[in-house]
């Protein structure tokens, strides 16, 4: 995993694929919002057992959505439009 700009990092798989991925349309919601904080954003690791990409305040991607970005990403994203008029819990 590398940082290749603001929100956006390289993820490279067991498969020896990678996806250049932009997460600024996803950090929207009470879960991913946090993370435009960029200096929140680039405290990201990769979860030693469970292989994905991690943040300290709990955000977190299934790693098979990760590996076929293309096909996930654009729903994910229209998703994270609707997180964004949610109402916040209490």
């Amino acid at each position: 995993m590398a940082a290749v700009a603001p929100y956006t990092l390289r993820v490279g798989f067991a498969d020896g694929s990678s996806q250049t991925i932009d997460f600024e349309p996803l950090l929207r919601g009470e879960l991913y919002g946090p993370l435009r904080d960029v200096a929140l954003f680039n405290r990201v690791q990769i979860d030693p057992e469970v292989h994905t990409l991690v943040w300290p305040n709990g955000a977190d991607f299934d790693p098979a959505t990760l590996h076929d970005w293309p096909e996930y990403g654009p729903k994910l994203i229209a998703q994270a439009q609707r997180w964004e008029s949610a109402p916040v819990s209490p």
